[in-house]
């Protein structure tokens, strides 16, 4: 079977778009690992530092920010998805927060696999095409 230039152009292209929706996608589920990471160590230092409270600015929209005292700090809400958000004992919150990593680690491991993939077949295309 023999393939025209203009079909490996066209094969070469789509792959190159899939690189680019496989890129983005892995910025997206980074930017929230991230997320959930920072979210971890404010925990970590509500558990160990100011477990009789604290004060914090609090945006109460259009940029305007008030000063708010937190007394209660045995739980926490967090947002799970969709903005829908579920109140968490600390423990509970850092058990979810960790599983969430680890979920969107994987699943960022499987599009790097997929980013490889794709690589490769470009690396095989342009091996033929010189070849």
């Amino acid at each position: 079977m023999s393939l025209t230039l203009e079909k490996l152009e066209e094969v070469h292209s789509q792959f190159l778009q899939d690189l680019e929706v496989y890129e983005r996608q892995l910025q997206r589920i980074n930017a929230e690992i991230s997320e959930y990471c920072q979210l971890k160590q404010t925990i970590v230092v509500i558990e160990r530092d100011l477990r009789e409270g604290f004060k914090a600015q609090v945006n109460v929209g259009a940029n305007v920010f008030m000063q708010a005292k937190v007394k209660d700090t045995d739980k926490i809400l967090v947002n799970v998805g969709m903005n829908h958000y579920v109140e968490f004992s600390l423990e509970e919150a850092l058990k979810f927060v960790d599983l969430k990593i680890r979920i969107l680690t994987k699943h960022s491991d499987v599009i790097r696999e997929e980013v490889i993939k794709t690589k490769t077949r470009i690396k095989l295309g342009l091996l033929c095409v010189q070849g």
